[in-house]
């Protein structure tokens, strides 16, 4: 399975960006896809997932409110709406496709794409 991370780049804070995830195979629609980052020096942090039976969602705290997942089962497709971006959410942005279908953290993980790198100025 190869995840496709894209729709990074560099805004300045309170801006907005859009990442999507392309998970071509199947099946996709049974798995959770989340979201992860890695700022320089620091190790992988969860920042959302998506449940692949009923669309719940998580978010880590560091993002609630501000950015939102989604996903499109028929496109094979995962969302990440980034708002009211801030300094500390610079990070490259790994999406990441899990074992099962629900919560998602870096130990379920079963597949994980390339980073998008995500900048945010002051």
């Amino acid at each position: 399975v190869q995840l496709q991370a894209s729709g990074g780049g560099a805004v300045q804070a309170g801006g907005s960006l859009r990442l999507s995830c392309a998970a071509p195979g199947r099946p996709f629609n049974i798995y959770a896809m989340g979201w992860f980052r890695q700022a320089p020096g620091k190790e992988r942090e969860f920042v959302a997932s998506i449940s692949g039976s009923d669309f719940s969602t998580y978010y880590s705290d560091a993002v609630k409110g501000r950015f939102t997942i989604s996903r499109d089962n028929a496109r094979k497709r995962m969302y990440l709406q980034m708002n009211s971006l801030k300094p500390d959410d610079t990070a490259v942005y790994y999406c990441a496709k899990g074992r099962g279908s629900g919560p998602l953290d870096v130990d379920g993980v079963a597949y994980w794409g390339k980073g998008t790198l995500v900048t945010v100025s002051s």
